[in-house]
């Protein structure tokens, strides 16, 4: 029972208005979660509230008191009791080292799966090269390799140290974009259930098993190595994993032995294509710059052996990146979405 009332308010204020400021705040800011220590004192601060409202119901003559700890014991209870995942704020960091690794593992079968066909690939081009050295017209689109790999080393080897001056900038955007324009278009070839996808990356891998044997038959596979890898350890990789998400996209749209409805199984799959794609396009954006400004220097200018030995130490931090980044993290995200449920 309460004696002296207003001593009784006096004295109980400060709760009031520390548990008015945890609920301010955790209406303000949805992502916040409570850490386990915040959630012991929110919780001591909810019995204190709902028992001096209690003590108040003997105080009819009082409904403005009674009525602001009413409302603040309600709003209590719901934020204790609420049981839907609070949306969470963007990171751009979290979703780089977290997220994208964590999508490409999920779906490792797709990738291996279109590295197999883009070998295979690879395969035929380099026969094809091998057994008919005049096919290299009808495999290989692009002019400047039409001509005999030493005539063009020649060439690269005896131009001047600043022949990319004033086109970097513009050569490398070229790049991004046209990469970018294939990759997606790689990915969208899976709504052909995958068969699209599969025969652009047979048809990539032609080309590209074409180049590297028609360089080393020539005896140029010095020149090869350092002018593919420092751009093409991650560029490649990047057209594997839009060929992932297009076979990921396919098998969705195949649905052969699974009772999902078409509708569930392409939801299901829509946040790991965006996330693919999105990476694959940041992977791309890299990879255009090196190759503007890096791989389209040869020697006397830049010795091959360094060329070789960055594009070496890319695909290993690449491998690395993909294997292992945000691994450790998935129990603690699982762990945070819990506490989220039980302290919202």
């Amino acid at each position: 029972m309460i004696v002296d009332l207003q001593r009784f308010v006096a004295s109980e204020e400060r709760y009031w208005r520390e548990i008015e400021d945890v609920l301010d705040s955790l209406e303000k800011r949805m992502e916040r979660s409570l850490s386990l220590e915040e959630a012991k004192r929110f919780h001591y601060l909810y019995q204190r509230a709902s028992s001096d409202l209690a003590r108040l119901s003997a105080f009819p003559f009082e409904p403005g008191i009674r009525q602001r700890l009413e409302a603040l014991v309600a709003r209590a209870y719901a934020e204790i009791h609420e049981t839907r995942l609070k949306p969470h704020r963007f990171s751009p960091r979290e979703w780089f080292f977290q997220t994208f690794p964590q999508t490409f593992r999920r779906h490792a079968r797709a990738f291996a799966l279109a590295v197999i066909i883009t070998i295979v690939g690879s395969a035929f081009g380099g026969l094809a090269i091998s057994l008919d050295p005049d096919s290299k017209s009808v495999l290989m689109p692009f002019s400047h390799l039409q001509t005999h790999p030493s005539d063009r080393v020649a060439r690269e080897e005896s131009r001047a140290k600043d022949h990319m001056e004033g086109h970097k900038s513009s050569f490398s955007a070229m790049l991004m974009t046209h990469n970018t324009r294939v990759s997606i278009f790689t990915m969208a070839l899976g709504m052909t259930w995958g068969l699209g996808t599969i025969i652009l990356l047979f048809y990539n891998g032609v080309i590209l098993g074409a180049v590297v044997c028609d360089y080393v038959l020539a005896g140029e596979s010095r020149f090869l190595a350092g002018w593919l890898l420092p751009h093409g350890s991650i560029e490649i990789p990047a057209i594997l994993i839009a060929g992932q998400a297009g076979l990921i996209l396919g098998k969705a749209l195949i649905g052969r032995g699974s009772p999902e409805s078409l509708k569930t199984r392409l939801r299901s799959i829509s946040n790991d294509l965006v996330t693919l794609i999105f990476g694959v396009g940041l992977l791309l954006v890299w990879a255009g710059i090196v190759e503007a400004f890096f791989s389209q220097y040869h020697e006397p200018v830049l010795p091959y052996s360094l060329k070789i030995a960055f594009g070496l130490i890319e695909l290993a931090l690449l491998s690395l990146f993909l294997a292992r980044s945000g691994k450790n993290s998935s129990g603690k995200v699982m762990k945070g979405h819990e506490a989220e449920s039980q302290h919202a």
